[in-house]
């Protein structure tokens, strides 16, 4: 496989993603798989291709986390296990049957979380407390990445931010549980469409991950939880407009 010019684009993409969703907990899935779609990849090859890749960032991304003590372990394991179930559905299912029906209304749904928690921080009016609704986000945040090619942050971290996690380990706990929630989607989709889904994109994808990774973790620390929540709250709604936007265009 020669690496042409395509592979420096998607390293700058990777890169550039990686270190959103390092920071702020969510958008590489989203980041990366529109701009596989948008060169003609299938949906579901554009998905495999890209949970394929964030086996390897989620990996440097979530050591990271963990060395820079961002990670609550007891919450890990209340949304690894119901995401690793939920990956595995969501990835059998888009490989089977189309499920993009819903979409909008996912999309919509994060738009209005992202109003919310961007106008919480910008208020300084978050007050940090336990979230009580863990498990069913981490099977509907596992589900939904899968069959979607991205969802697991916008939909995990943006609810935890919202029942009152602390910003930082909300971030560093998602981010460490999404590579076994992705290995495990990557897994069935390998399983079920080969390894053809590794072409020099999603390559080049990896290697800008893997660069920015270390990063974004130590971003999630510095920030300020006042304004890692606004940064959160605006990622979110601009990302939840390009997704209605691309569904109805």
């Amino acid at each position: 496989m020669e690496l042409g010019p395509d592979f420096f684009t998607f390293m700058i993409v990777g890169f550039l993603a990686q270190l959103v969703d390092g920071a702020l907990g969510m958008a590489f899935g989203v980041i990366s798989t529109s701009a596989l779609v948008a060169l003609g990849v299938p949906p579901a090859a554009a998905s495999a291709g890209v949970h394929a890749v964030e086996t390897v960032t989620t990996a440097v991304s979530g050591t990271s986390h963990a060395i820079a003590r961002n990670i609550d372990w007891k919450l890990f394991g209340r949304i690894a296990i119901p995401g690793i179930l939920g990956a595995v559905a969501g990835a059998y299912l888009l490989t089977s049957i189309p499920a993009d029906k819903a979409k909008p209304l996912i999309q919509a749904y994060l738009g209005l979380l992202g109003v919310w928690i961007f106008w919480r921080g910008f208020r300084h009016i978050h007050v940090e407390r336990e979230p009580k609704v863990v498990e069913p986000l981490g099977l509907a945040g596992g589900f939904l990445d899968a069959a979607g090619g991205g969802g697991w942050g916008p939909i995990v971290t943006s609810n935890l931010l919202v029942q009152g996690k602390s910003p930082r380990h909300t971030v560093g706990t998602v981010n460490a549980a999404e590579f076994l929630v992705t290995t495990s989607a990557a897994i069935t989709f390998i399983w079920h469409l080969g390894w053809e889904v590794v072409t020099t994109a999603t390559l080049g994808l990896l290697a800008g991950g893997v660069i920015a990774a270390p990063f974004g973790a130590i971003l999630a620390k510095r920030l300020k939880p006042d304004l890692l929540m606004t940064l959160v709250g605006t990622v979110l709604i601009l990302t939840s407009a390009f997704g209605i936007w691309r569904y109805f265009a």
